[in-house]
């Protein structure tokens, strides 16, 4: 498998390698658009289809650099700085044989105006040739919204002393370039006399909701395709108690909908059996740490030195950490060392530097390799990815790179993602890695979510108590009219997948829980409106299980302000989702109204501190947004009260 693996690699790199003569020559001189002075240990990357990977140069004191031997083609520069905001120049043409100068100046990261260009066309925040054959694959998309095409090509001359020329423009609606998305559409909602059954593969991610919170804070609103409204429901805790007799414990509760006259809102929660500190298995974890270019920007690496630091912390003599880095190649930091030995794990964390291009597949490789050869048996064996996701290096077999994956998790060694940075981030990919790898998928926005995944949630991130685990809803014809998930629309499942083990699904960890949210249309009283079943095999695989479970009419509350507050805060989340993705079904709830719900949470839930973070979000929301309703020929007014189902006028 390995043998077949690099030499299909190899022969795609020599493929790729084909342009031979590398003549000619990018230079130019990095400056402060305030100051206007020199900025010295600009990372500066060069990138072109003609081009195999990325060649890398840093600007001297004088703010000069230099990057010799390219072959002729169209390239994107991008620079990165500390302090400044990271900037990116395309269609750039390079000709054969010719030296071509590029000055620009780059803006403080508190600067919000304008960018100003030197030495030839106006930016355009073009995604180029970073993570861009993984991110085709899955047909995702950049959120960066570029201005028109420059009337003038960059300036072109063999002497270093060529005249620049000056351009002023706008900075596009999203502030960050090279952000990576894919859309999976909104759920419609379904007639059951179409189709009464509803089926979907669980997901305890929450990388979504810290992604929007990011742009947020930074004072942007996020891409709509960034929003997965499951994520933003399942970032909070809605206090389920597990069932020490059953791998799961079913919580379900609904309301009348406070946006959709005549629906009523359906809370159905599952909690994962605990497992304590002192229970958890004995762990290998194998870090893969990005260190190229462009992890060196907006502190990126300093966050992952600081998140391993506090998960050394909290394993015991019990577990091994390996930890490996990868830019322009890959190699080992330290091998396997009981977390016992603290002091030589935090010394490891503190040597590794940014430096290089990406090379992911590398790092992925070596990651494996290592996990493979010291498989710590009956214990947890797992790759921590830890990026920004670019893979502009390496990763050009996407096939060969799921297959390894996928083979890899079959033989228990998982894979969990975790991402750090806002601009020239792929989403896509480290989503995707995660769902193949089998384990989960984590952005770190600050230091306390790195807190919250490895030191409050520990085990839970470590140790699936069940794999393979589908949800499926049969509603009852007689009961219910129509229906629709909100969210979970790229875990959809056909109902003959639910019964088919062949099917992947989602991983859930010990104490984890699952949160759903559908809205109904009632049809008459019946004693149950639908029956729930969760399959799932035990983290050892094998032949599925299946529970079964009927959903009582009795559930249902006669008004919003007579359901459990944890519940209210679960529609919150999923509004506050809907909101920021623009979807049509919550057109009717305006942001004052979505606060108001909010603040209708009682006192102690909102005094919680995620649950206060998200009253402060659903604010800076309503004050950036900016985008034209596009439904607003089909708006009605929503008048709302908390103990009556709100009435469309």
């Amino acid at each position: 498998m390995k043998h077949v693996l690099r030499s299909a690699l190899c022969c795609v790199l020599l493929l790729l390698s084909a342009p031979a003569l590398a003549d000619s020559v990018i230079i130019g001189t990095v400056s402060s658009a305030e100051t206007k002075k020199p900025i010295p240990d600009v990372v500066v990357t060069a990138n072109s289809p003609n081009l195999q990977g990325e060649q890398v140069a840093v600007t001297d004191a004088q703010g000069n650099y230099r990057i010799p031997q390219l072959p002729p083609g169209v390239y994107t520069l991008r620079f990165y700085r500390e302090m400044y905001r990271p900037f990116a120049r395309a269609d750039i043409k390079l000709p054969l044989d010719r030296t071509i100068r590029v000055n620009v100046e780059l803006l403080p990261e508190s600067f919000s105006e304008e960018i100003v260009v030197t030495g030839g066309s106006p930016p355009l925040l073009d995604f180029g040739a970073i993570g861009r054959g993984i991110s085709d694959f899955f047909g995702g998309r950049r959120n960066s919204n570029p201005p028109p095409p420059p009337s003038t090509p960059p300036s072109t001359s063999a002497s270093p002393a060529a005249p620049p020329t000056e351009r002023t423009t706008s900075l596009p609606q999203q502030p960050f370039s090279d952000m990576y998305f894919k859309s999976y559409g909104v759920n419609p909602t379904i007639d059951t006399e179409e189709e009464r059954f509803s089926t979907f593969s669980v997901d305890v991610d929450r990388a979504s909701y810290a992604l929007a919170r990011g742009y947020l804070e930074r004072g942007a609103m996020p891409d709509e395709q960034a929003v997965r409204v499951e994520e933003f429901v399942n970032s909070f805790d809605y206090g389920y108690r597990s069932d020490p007799e059953s791998p799961f414990s079913v919580h379900v509760e609904g309301f009348p909908s406070p946006n959709r006259k005549g629906y009523h809102v359906v809370h159905i929660g599952l909690k994962a059996r605990e497992v304590s500190r002192q229970q958890r298995k004995p762990t290998h974890l194998v870090f893969v740490i990005d260190v190229s270019g462009s992890m060196n920007i907006e502190n990126r690496l300093g966050l992952v030195k600081q998140a391993l630091r506090l998960l050394v912390n909290e394993l015991d003599e019990r577990d091994r950490v390996s930890i490996a880095v990868y830019g322009s190649t890959a190699h080992l930091v330290i091998g396997p060392t009981s977390a016992a030995e603290k002091h030589k794990l935090m010394e490891a964390i503190d040597e590794f530097y940014s430096d290089g291009s990406t090379n992911a597949q590398a790092g992925i490789e070596l990651g494996y390799s290592i996990a493979s050869e010291h498989v710590l048996k009956g214990g947890i064996n797992r790759v921590i990815l830890c990026s920004d996701g670019v893979a502009n290096n390496g990763i050009t077999d996407a096939d060969g790179i799921w297959e390894r994956v996928r083979a890899q998790a079959a033989k228990g060694i998982t894979l969990t993602t975790i991402g750090f940075g806002m601009g020239n981030y792929n989403d896509v990919l480290m989503e995707r890695l995660a769902q193949v790898g089998e384990g989960n998928y984590a952005y770190v926005d600050q230091l306390e979510e790195a807190r919250r995944i490895f030191v409050q949630n520990l085990t839970g991130t470590l140790q699936v108590v069940a794999k393979d685990v589908k949800l499926q809803l049969e509603f009852d014809r007689k009961a219910v009219a129509r229906y629709r998930l909100v969210g979970y629309e790229n875990r959809m499942l056909t109902k003959e997948q639910f019964a088919d083990d062949r099917v992947d699904a989602g991983e859930v960890g010990a104490g984890h829980s699952v949160t759903a949210i559908y809205e109904v249309k009632l049809r008459e009283p019946t004693d149950t409106f639908a029956a729930l079943r969760i399959r799932y095999k035990e983290p050892e695989g094998g032949d599925s299980r299946e529970l079964e479970k009927q959903l009582p009419s009795s559930v249902l509350r006669p008004a919003y302000g007579r359901t459990a507050p944890p519940t209210r805060l679960s529609y919150v989340a999923a509004a506050f989702a809907e909101k920021l993705r623009g979807s049509y079904w919550i057109r009717t709830l305006s942001w004052e109204q979505l606060h108001a719900l909010w603040e209708a949470l009682d006192e102690p839930l909102r005094d919680r501190p995620d649950v206060k973070e998200l009253g402060a979000l659903i604010r800076k929301a309503q004050g950036l947004d900016r985008r034209t309703d596009r439904f607003e020929q089909l708006t009605p007014v929503v008048s709302m009260d908390f103990d009556r189902v709100p009435v469309i006028k």
